[in-house]
């Protein structure tokens, strides 16, 4: 019988998504305990990325649960397509008795019933009902469930990976965050960033990447800001420097193309009017 400790490989980022120890650290406390990991952070600061990475680095499937406001943990388990069945019983040749050709296994029904381990993204959990978190560790914990339609029970062969993401817009229970590890993923610093950019961009030249990213941290340092550009926003906004042909002199005089960072009319009206001030 394998125990935690035979399953267990160290997650040290990929050549693509690059860490820091604290975050490896989760990562790692997360596996050998075989909990849920939850990761809040600023939007952009690639929390989804994470668990591809998670799933990349030990060479299994990633399955992606987006969470709405109308989720509930019953849809991550399966959904009966009663609406199909009925469409089929009308219009269609085939055997409409046999319910299971019309149950659909969630997210949830398919880590537990993936022949091997797989990691299981459940995406922006804190933007469902305040029952959802809690439904959601039920099942977690009980590692199966049953379908009320069949009495088929769907027991899981391994236990996914589990990784939860929250942009931190609603409190979650004090009971789900007991048995989450937790980390929140801190902004990157400036050497951190320049390493980042270069993944991404790895034919740029260095001057263009240290002017860029000194531009973009003082962008987001301005006051009263709305929306602070994130990692992602600031490879796309090199990506358009480098397709428009935009020197190191224009970049700084002007910061073009500002609508790839900024992404609220208030900002953009912030920023130029502390422009006129300056002048």
């Amino acid at each position: 019988m394998k125990t935690a400790s035979d399953k267990f490989v160290r997650f040290r980022g990929t050549p693509t998504y690059l860490t820091n120890d604290s975050l490896e650290a989760a990562v790692n406390c997360a596996l050998a305990l075989e909990r849920p990991l939850l990761i809040k952070g600023e939007p952009g600061t690639g929390k989804t990325l994470l668990a591809e990475a998670i799933a990349e680095a030990l060479g299994t499937t990633l399955i992606h649960w987006p969470v709405k406001s109308t989720t509930r943990a019953q849809d991550g388990l399966y959904v009966y397509d009663t609406v199909q069945r009925l469409y089929d019983s009308r219009f269609a040749d085939g055997d409409v008795k046999d319910i299971r050709h019309y149950i659909k296994l969630g997210p949830l029904g398919r880590a537990f019933s993936a022949e091997k381990r797989v990691v299981l993204l459940i995406d922006e959990v804190d933007k469902a009902d305040i029952e959802f978190p809690n439904d959601l560790l039920h099942e977690l914990d009980r590692m199966r469930f049953s379908i009320f339609e069949t009495g088929d029970e769907i027991v899981a062969k391994e236990r996914p990976i589990v990784v939860i993401s929250s942009n931190n817009e609603k409190e979650l229970p004090d009971a789900f965050l007991r048995r989450c590890v937790f980390h929140f993923i801190d902004f990157p610093d400036v050497e951190l960033m320049k390493r980042i950019v270069r993944v991404h961009h790895p034919k740029v030249d260095q001057t263009l990447i240290d002017q860029a990213v000194v531009a973009f941290y003082e962008l987001r340092a301005t006051p009263r800001l709305r929306k602070r550009p994130s990692t992602s926003e600031l490879v796309d906004w090199i990506t358009v420097l480098m397709s428009a042909g935009v020197g190191k002199e224009r970049l700084v005089r002007e910061l073009p193309f500002l609508g790839v960072l900024l992404k609220k009319e208030q900002d953009v009206e912030l920023l130029a009017a502390m422009k006129r001030g300056l002048r």
